[in-house]
């Protein structure tokens, strides 16, 4: 079970997390039990969407051109397994550098 009050914390919803304390210190727990999955399921709409505004936002900040993923990437110039095993990152444990290498002639 989710800790709510620790979610609304990490949130930064510190008044929220205080309403939610007096209510379970008030003894409304079977009207906290029907509301809990609402809230639970709130907070991890905002935890996503948050997360998602922050990508945008860094993104934006980096100035990149354009947003490209895996999936778009051209692999006709490159070793399609290359490309599969730097998406999974592993060269990460065993902390090796990638470097990619393009320019105007490779964006399309």
């Amino acid at each position: 079970m989710r800790d709510v009050i620790v979610e609304l914390k990490q949130l930064r919803l510190h008044g929220m997390a205080g309403a939610w304390a007096d209510l379970a210190e008030q003894g409304g727990d079977a009207g906290l039990d029907n509301a809990r999955w609402l809230v639970e399921h709130l907070l991890q709409a905002e935890g996503v969407d948050r997360g998602m505004r922050s990508v945008k936002h860094q993104m934006h900040v980096a100035k990149f051109p354009v947003h490209r993923d895996l999936a778009g990437f051209e692999v006709s110039q490159v070793d399609r397994k290359l490309v599969t095993q730097l998406a999974e990152t592993s060269f990460t444990e065993v902390a090796h550098n990638v470097v990619l290498v393009g320019g105007p002639e490779y964006a399309t």
